[in-house]
């Protein structure tokens, strides 16, 4: 199953509302590059983020959250040192996780880590095409589409609740016997830096509030699509869209995604 439902748009418009209603907080350990544009997004989202990346109190952080994101952007002794811990505490609390596994495929000591973070169960990972291939250890064959596919379903195909969103042109995500294709956004989205890591963040924000974590992460690509779409149109290059963005971020509601036509 491919095409978007409108019980898929009402299940995301519920998630959205329940953020706007009932404040998550997500502990991002994020990297050094997009922390202050993430923290706002999360702000002007209804979320409330922390940040600290320090090891002896990551625990306590986390434990006190409602979601994690772990970036691999800027991967430092610091960060690596925490991540296993807040893991540990997102596992002990249920706490649900986010990875973006950024930049990994150019990287093998990385590439390494990134798969070490992939046993845990329950997962939203957001990546586009180049991270997924490195990240499922899928080697380019002659129909480079299906040996990813094989891939992605072999990730998310265990028992526990994981999901796979990778982006691109088209993005997409999959889940255990579903997928989801979402066209939207614009591309002055790529000219600011930290939107995609920021989107990360928000699917953590909804997987805290959502009861399916394959909506959330639906959610999320739907929310910065349409968002994405407004920007653009209201300012006059890369400088105004990030003012822009976080306006029509702040004001998305749940009615506009339910009432949201699906292109193919």
């Amino acid at each position: 199953m491919n095409r978007i439902s409108q019980s898929d748009l009402q299940v995301c418009a519920a998630a959205l509302d329940a953020v706007r209603s009932r404040t998550p907080r997500v502990h991002c350990i994020t990297n050094s590059v997009v922390q202050n544009f993430t923290a706002n997004v999360l702000l002007a989202f209804s979320a409330i983020p922390s940040m600290t990346i320090n090891a002896e109190e990551i625990g306590d952080f986390v434990g006190g959250a409602d979601a994690l994101l772990v970036n691999l952007g800027t991967v430092d002794a610091d960060r690596r040192a925490a991540i296993p811990i807040a893991l540990a505490a997102a596992r002990q609390k249920n706490v649900p996780v986010v990875l973006d596994p950024v930049f990994i495929d150019r990287s093998p000591g990385r590439a390494e880590f990134a798969r070490s973070l992939v046993t845990e169960g329950g997962l939203i990972v957001r990546g586009n095409r180049g991270e997924w291939r490195t990240l499922i250890s899928s080697e380019p064959e002659a129909d480079e589409a299906t040996d990813l596919d094989a891939g992605l379903q072999s990730f998310v195909g265990g028992g526990d609740e994981r999901v796979a969103v990778v982006t691109g042109e088209q993005d997409r995500i999959v889940g255990a016997g579903t997928s989801r294709t979402v066209v939207g956004g614009h591309a002055l989205m790529s000219l600011v830096t930290g939107v995609g890591c920021a989107q990360a963040a928000v699917m953590g924000a909804l997987a805290a509030r959502c009861h399916s974590r394959f909506h959330a992460a639906l959610a999320g690509l739907l929310i910065f699509a349409l968002c994405g779409e407004r920007a653009a149109r209201a300012c006059s290059g890369p400088g105004t869209f990030e003012a822009q963005f976080l306006d029509a971020l702040h004001r998305v509601n749940a009615a506009d995604i339910a009432a949201m036509e699906m292109r193919e």
